[in-house]
């Protein structure tokens, strides 16, 4: 089901314009709540630890109240898949099924983090389970091309998924890059969760004129919006988009209608600067999509209360455990940047620089210990 017409504007002011879910196999609902509880619950308790102990000391985006997504590319994906993310990271980053404790020692810039410490939580990759994010607007959307056009070369079978927020199109490289995708039928998946904001600024602040999915299908017909806080009808239509570009690749850009509780940066709502209120906040705490799934469930009776309340405990254990892992890991002492991400594949590099400090050598010596 798509909602061309639907906006945050609109769903604020009549909620009857929220579509009503879908019903699927029990089992895959299921999955996406607990995934999504499971992000709530780290989230929320990293944005409770984030400043009164002042040990993570990294900037912070918090995806409280976009935790759909990350639910469903958790299912759909595989581990050849590559992803990549924006700054509000974290989902992305446990949706590809990488580990909480590294995770989380990363934020509290430890060695044993999954960047060693030095990448913190906006440009937290990892590597072993092909995913990578990055801090500059839109800047992971360029590099996600480049990866999607190195697997139609070498014609692998994976596909590349890159998510953004709707700010990114107000970039002029994400129009580059859909441009780049449809033209060369790449197998990429553009997922923008517009969540109305570019830090303070709502979106028809920023954006003139048609919506973001309407004007991407000008380059071609594989484009749609949804609304996304819907767990059920966002896991058939990613899980059926995904399924087609596996057998026929070639470009997809979906966009989804969220709505980002936490503020833009760190733990706090935002309400003192005065962009939106309580009001707007409470009413898509509502309409969340942990809320929505809860709700859904319990009406079907395919979970209980209790069965809740123990998922929820289990999960404030893991990351309580995963806290204290960071806590007590050590600082890195060597900062080698060359080897966190890359290992021997910038060895090269590595010559380069070390070779231009000595400037006493010559071309001709330089040009054979680099070997070429």
């Amino acid at each position: 089901m798509f909602f061309s017409k639907i906006n945050h504007h609109n769903i604020t002011k009549n909620k009857k314009l929220i579509p009503r879910d879908i019903d699927i196999d029990k089992n895959i609902s299921l999955k996406l709540y607990k995934f999504a509880q499971r992000l709530r619950i780290i989230e929320e308790k990293l944005a409770q630890e984030y400043h009164p102990a002042n040990e993570m000391r990294c900037p912070v985006h918090f995806c409280i109240g976009q935790e759909a997504i990350p639910s469903v590319l958790n299912i759909v994906l595989k581990k050849k898949d590559y992803l990549f993310s924006h700054h509000r990271s974290h989902g992305y980053y446990l949706s590809k099924k990488s580990p909480l404790k590294k995770l989380v020692a990363e934020l509290y810039g430890k060695e044993n983090g999954s960047n060693g410490g030095l990448a913190g939580s906006q440009d937290i990759s990892y590597s072993d389970n092909n995913f990578f994010s990055g801090a500059i607007l839109a800047g992971s959307i360029g590099i996600a091309i480049g990866n999607a056009m190195a697997q139609k070369i070498d014609n692998k079978k994976g596909i590349t998924v890159v998510g953004f927020g709707e700010s990114a199109c107000d970039v002029g490289l994400f129009w580059e890059a859909i441009n780049f995708a449809y033209l060369k039928k790449l197998p990429i998946l553009f997922i923008c969760e517009n969540n109305n904001y570019s830090v303070f600024s709502p979106q028809k602040k920023r954006q003139a004129g048609v919506e973001i999915y309407e004007k991407v299908k000008t380059f071609g017909k594989h484009s749609e919006k949804i609304f996304g806080n819907n767990m059920n009808s966002l896991y058939e239509k990613i899980n059926q988009i995904v399924k087609t570009m596996r057998k026929k690749p070639h470009p997809f850009f979906l966009e989804t209608i969220t709505y980002r509780i936490s503020g833009h940066y760190g733990p706090e709502n935002d309400l003192n600067i005065g962009y939106r209120d309580n009001k707007e906040i409470q009413f898509w705490k509502d309409y969340c999509p942990v809320n929505m799934m809860e709700n859904k469930l319990i009406k079907k009776k395919a979970i209980s209360k209790n069965n809740i309340n123990m998922i929820k405990k289990n999960f404030v254990k893991e990351i309580n455990q995963a806290i204290n892992y960071a806590r007590k890991s050590k600082f890195p002492k060597d900062l080698d940047i060359y080897n966190l991400n890359y290992g021997k594949e910038l060895s090269l590099e590595k010559k380069i620089i070390s070779l231009n400090r000595n400037s006493m050598l010559s071309k001709s010596s330089k040009k054979k210990i680099i070997g070429y």
